[in-house]
């Protein structure tokens, strides 16, 4: 197996980081395959560049409209620009959606055998608790030896930190009041 990448914490740009990378090995005729957990929206960049990329950039979602918190408090609605987002709770839904996802990361990666795979959010899957963080590590060490993964999300269980070899931490140290929502920079 490749090297595993680790972009986590509170600050934004984590998944921007793996997009570089991305960008980077289909500049050299890399296959990427990319997997966003908790993730549906398909007017982003990395979402519309499909085609134009093709035949080595792949990505597949894994989520459902919303915004969520684990928690079970009051929904919240939020604007990333034009668009509102209802913050919702956690449903037995988001965890299926989860496993799928790793269910189809698993097949992919054995039927494609990319050169880099990221597991975008997967971080902040395993914190929720919906997946299993035995269960992907245990795919990480199955995976082929030339595929280097990239995994993003907030929040990131110790196991994973123990069984990456790179290690970002994306600090929050200044941002504006109003966080904006430029087209082609937050999405």
């Amino acid at each position: 197996m490749g090297y595993i990448y680790l972009y986590y914490g509170e600050g934004a740009g984590k998944t921007t980081n793996a997009l570089g990378l991305a960008l980077r090995s289909v500049g050299h005729k890399h296959r990427v395959i990319i997997i966003q957990f908790l993730k549906y929206w398909k007017n982003t960049g990395e979402y519309k560049i499909i085609q134009m990329l093709k035949p080595y950039y792949e990505i597949y979602q894994f989520g459902r409209p919303g915004w969520f918190k684990a928690e079970n408090k009051k929904q919240r609605v939020y604007r990333f620009g034009k668009k509102k987002f209802v913050v919702k709770s956690l449903k037995d839904l988001d965890k299926k959606l989860a496993k799928e996802g790793l269910e189809f990361a698993k097949k992919i990666v054995k039927k494609k055998k990319p050169h880099l795979l990221i597991l975008d959010e997967i971080n902040l899957a395993l914190h929720w608790k919906l997946l299993d963080v035995n269960e992907v590590i245990k795919f990480l060490d199955s995976l082929p030896s030339k595929t280097d993964v990239v995994l993003t999300g907030r929040y990131v269980p110790k196991l994973l930190m123990k069984r990456a070899d790179f290690i970002n931490e994306i600090i929050d140290v200044k941002h504006p009041k109003k966080i904006p929502a430029t087209k082609g920079i937050q999405y």
